[in-house]
């Protein structure tokens, strides 16, 4: 009888010791003692082994060598731009990435306390809505305010690679850089000669004036969505300025009039309203012609 026990004993302590480690209390052993591990766990980033370390988590690889089939962006641990750390599962992330598998881009420094850090496709077009609907065509004619932003194209890094979006007054790829005012180059104008004219009283080539300056010229376009502009009456609408140092004003509430001298009258003196005299002199005139489904206000 001792001897029958000793025997079990020995079998059971030889069955504990067939997979390696014992699979580390994180698998199980089966045939072949080949350790089936639990989900999370492996050896040094493969299945398998005796099931000591963790894996990290897996996002698109920013970068990786090509498959058989030329595919890029596969799945890899800490999207190949991070280090394991296999006793906790998390990823070390090289600078510049972030997120639980290094998924996505930080921002440098982050924006100096100056600006947001946005995926890109939260990024706009142009500073203002007219750079893009510039009323060249229908289908480019419109009313809104800041710049546009284009629907989900898809790309892999759209919602991955990011970009400092700087407050006004800020500037740079970290806004870590001040902007200093904006004013008319004095090269622009010539004081007391205007080179358009012919001659003057001595037949010498141009006359006093104010010289050559030529005003910016911008174009909206106020459409109705049903193509009726006497959808406007009784309606009010504002225009949103944004200055050169990224300073965003919006006017006063500004009523429609079917007279668009008067129209015209009202937008100007809403412009010139803003705070710290951003608008110092505009002249503004207002069109449509008969039939037309919007107004052309320069």
């Amino acid at each position: 009888m001792k001897i029958l026990i000793g025997t079990l004993a020995f079998l059971v302590g030889f069955s504990n010791a067939a997979c390696p480690n014992q699979c580390s209390g994180h698998g199980t052993c089966g045939v072949d003692e080949v350790c089936t591990c639990y989900p999370g766990w492996g050896t040094g980033g493969d299945a398998g082994g005796d099931c000591s370390d963790r894996f990290c988590p897996y996002e698109l690889a920013w970068a990786d060598f090509p498959s058989r089939g030329g595919n890029r962006h596969k799945y890899a641990e800490c999207a190949n731009m991070g280090k394991c750390d296999r006793e906790s599962g998390e990823c070390e992330c090289f600078d510049g990435y972030e997120g639980k598998g290094c998924g996505r881009q930080s921002c440098p420094n982050h924006c100096s306390g100056h600006g947001t850090c946005e995926y890109m496709r939260d990024l706009q077009f142009g500073i203002v809505y007219n750079e893009y609907y510039d009323g060249s065509s229908p289908a480019l004619s419109g009313l809104g305010a800041g710049g546009v932003t284009f629907p989900q194209d898809y790309a892999w890094d759209t919602d991955r690679a990011r970009l400092c979006v700087c407050d006004a007054g800020w500037t740079g790829l970290s806004c870590e850089q001040r902007m200093c005012p904006y004013g008319n180059d004095v090269m622009d104008v010539i004081p007391g000669f205007d080179e358009f004219a012919t001659t003057d009283s001595n037949g010498v080539p141009g006359l006093v004036g104010y010289g050559n300056e030529v005003g910016q010229i911008q174009t909206v376009t106020l459409y109705d969505a049903d193509d009726d502009i006497s959808n406007f009456v009784g309606q009010t609408f504002a225009m949103k300025f944004t200055s050169k140092l990224n300073e965003t004003f919006v006017t006063q509430p500004i009523m429609w009039d079917a007279d668009l001298d008067v129209l015209a009258q009202y937008i100007e003196t809403a412009l010139e309203k803003l705070p710290n005299r951003v608008v110092d002199d505009v002249v503004v005139s207002a069109e449509s012609s008969s039939g037309a489904t919007g107004v052309v206000i320069n």
